[in-house]
């Protein structure tokens, strides 16, 4: 089995142990810590997070330029720009410990209203162990982006699921044992340690990769820019793209409908975060097939044989979520929250294509054409947040999300069009393979739906798990 499926079945695994042992952890942490500690770890970790934001696309950037040194065989050139990754990298450690400083100083200004002064005492130590945290992994995850430009896939994967395992029991052993949410907060540290070392071990020791700077021009941090700022605004653009909704929300509605509409776009998250498994490991070999002089035509088939895996298990999954989602919303959360699945639901539709069709997104990064990619997807978000803040008045949570998802599959079909007037050509195969996939996605929604028929309840319990 060669990296690219393995790396793809240890990311799958990966997903499903960490959301697994959190449905079990969070519960046992809550119990542990209380309420109130809960609230201080959780309040202190979302701050500190919108401090990793500062990592501006460069491990795309790394992943990119590193495949690409590697299939023209320029290791000088591959060291280089190594070199001037990591300088880049000790300006932002730079400005993350200088943000976090800032919320520290201000840590009574925000939170002296809300939190005790015993609260605030450990809200400030672990401020402290989370900016160093977040100065140390956001530089170490180079090591890892080197791994995927190399496509070894499979190593990082592996140590990744480790530190999960090793985490979640050791969760277990510290709160049993006392410690509070300073314990987690170091056991957190040590284990994002724990993975930086492990991956540079194999980076300089396995890869035998070498940092070294030949020359300094400014044209080479240019040229890493030009590249990494559109990868940096592109995912930006997607994380306040669902946050704006809730904020939105809250300024119209109640808390109870930001509640149910945070619990959809959490649902769709996960979907998508599911599709993006295969794709996250594609850019590499769309380095490789355009180095190799791959034209259109030929593009266009390696495009169908990734597609065509992604959405089989994609229509599966939605197809699932269609007929068993909306009671296991009601199992999980409440009937209170129906209106979650829904939103879930449009989601999901929204994204099942342009997941499918990831390759076409790997092949615009690796030819540098995510800036027109970028810019568009901003418009139509923006547009797509204003339309669904109307509706939001009008029709609620379900306003929002329609509102939002309907401008997002404008941006998609657009970014769709792109591909296709730069490279693809849409091609009888590819419409075949669709064709195919939605006839067993049918055929499986029919034999689910004949068996509920026999079963009842507990088939859709059993769907629902």
């Amino acid at each position: 089995m060669n990296q690219l499926k393995s790396g793809t079945i240890l990311s799958y695994i990966n997903i499903l142990v960490t959301n697994a042992t959190g449905i079990f952890v969070t519960p046992f942490i809550i119990n542990s810590l209380g309420d109130s500690e809960y609230g201080v770890y959780t309040l202190i970790g979302a701050f500190v997070g919108y401090l990793s934001v500062l990592d501006l696309g460069l491990n795309n950037a790394t992943i990119r330029f590193v495949a690409l040194y590697r299939v023209e065989k320029d290791k000088r050139a591959e060291e280089n720009f190594l070199s001037i990754s990591f300088l880049i990298y000790s300006i932002l450690v730079l400005l993350i410990m200088v943000g976090g400083i800032i919320f520290y100083l201000n840590t009574n200004t925000l939170f002296g209203t809300t939190l005790t002064t015993v609260e605030l005492e450990k809200a400030k130590i672990m401020l402290t162990i989370l900016i160093v945290n977040i100065a140390i992994t956001i530089p170490g995850g180079i090591f890892a982006a080197i791994c995927t430009g190399y496509e070894q896939f499979v190593y990082p994967r592996l140590l990744t699921l480790i530190k999960t395992i090793v985490r979640t029991i050791m969760i277990f052993v510290i709160l049993n044992q006392g410690a509070d949410a300073l314990g987690i907060v170091i056991l957190d540290s040590i284990m994002n340690l724990f993975f930086i070392v492990g991956t540079a071990w194999y980076v300089f020791k396995v890869l035998k990769v070498k940092i070294k700077l030949h020359e300094y021009k400014f044209y080479y941090v240019k040229e890493i820019f030009q590249y990494s700022f559109w990868i940096f605004l592109f995912g930006l653009i997607y994380q306040f793209q669902w946050r704006t909704g809730q904020v939105v929300l809250g300024t119209n509605t109640n808390t109870v409908t930001v509640a149910i509409y945070g619990v959809g776009v959490m649902l769709g998250i996960y979907f998508t975060t599911f599709g993006n498994v295969i794709n996250g490991l594609l850019l590499p070999k769309a380095i490789r097939n355009i180095h190799e002089g791959m034209d259109g035509e030929q593009l266009t088939q390696q495009m169908i044989r990734v597609g065509r895996i992604s959405l089989i298990l994609l229509l599966y999954v939605f197809g699932a979520f269609l007929l068993s989602g909306r009671e296991f919303v009601f199992l999980w959360v409440g009937e209170t929250y129906r209106d979650s699945w829904l939103i879930a639901l449009l989601i999901m539709a929204v994204y099942i294509l342009p997941m499918s069709q990831g390759f076409g997104h790997a092949v615009l990064e690796a030819k540098k054409l995510v800036r027109f990619k970028t810019l568009s997807f901003l418009i139509f978000c923006t547009i797509g947040i204003i339309a669904g803040a109307w509706l939001s008045y009008h029709y609620g949570a379900l306003g929002m999300v329609s509102g939002v998802s309907r401008t997002v599959f404008i941006a998609k079909c657009n970014e769709h069009l792109l591909s296709q007037s730069s490279w693809l050509e849409c091609s009888a195969v590819f419409q075949a393979n669709i064709f195919d996939n939605q006839f067993t996605f049918y055929c499986s929604i029919g034999y689910r739906a004949l068996f509920e028929q026999f079963f009842g309840d507990q088939l859709v319990l059993f769907y629902a798990v």
